[in-house]
């Protein structure tokens, strides 16, 4: 089975990849599994940049087809923040959380329109590279709810499910979420690509 590594140590994103690629026929490592070296800085200016950084690092210091992916939340009423600074918007999950509502305070529901962002790479030893981006659409909730998922999930609302992200199990998120939905752009080109 060929071996494809996922290009990260966050024990949410492999638990959710490993789901999302359980029927490829790849064998799903993480950097875990292999002795630690140094990531680099993730210094682009979108979220495939960093993607592709990740991912690029990763395969030229493992010699295996490795896969990155770099997410984030845009909230339109903030011009896109936090955007590409997700992850370092503040130092722990509920302070970014805190953040996050303190800015929106008083901006009214309907104008808390927000998506998730996905761009996943998968980067050969050959340094050649497929990159996706994909979407998942909602509304920044007013408190969160939910103790399922990470980062922004617990005030992520989904309209259609009537839910926030983070009260979906995880079977229920990985058919919607912009993990799940570059999981699935990426997938159907992954076993002539790698070969």
């Amino acid at each position: 089975m060929r071996e494809i590594v996922l290009a990260t140590h966050n024990a949410h994103k492999i638990g959710e990849l490993i789901a999302l690629f359980q029927t490829s026929p790849f064998a799903l490592k993480s950097l875990d599994d292999y002795p630690p070296f140094d990531p680099g800085l993730e210094d682009g200016s979108t979220f495939e940049e960093n993607a592709l950084i990740k991912a690029r690092k990763a395969a030229g210091h493992l010699s295996l087809p490795c896969l990155a992916d770099d997410s984030g939340l845009e909230v339109d009423a903030l011009n896109g923040k936090p955007g590409i600074h997700s992850a370092r918007y503040a130092s722990s999950n509920p302070e970014r959380i805190e953040r996050l509502l303190e800015e929106l305070k008083n901006i009214s529901p309907e104008k808390r329109s927000a998506r998730f962002v996905c761009a996943m790479a998968i980067v050969r030893p050959d340094g050649a590279a497929l990159i996706k981006t994909a979407y998942c659409y909602g509304y920044i909730a007013e408190n969160p709810t939910g103790v399922n998922g990470f980062g922004y999930d617990p005030v992520f609302f989904i309209p259609e499910l009537g839910k926030t992200m983070a009260e979906l199990p995880l079977e229920a998120k990985n058919l919607i979420s912009h993990r799940a939905n570059a999981a699935r752009l990426i997938l159907p080109l992954l076993t002539d690509w790698i070969d």
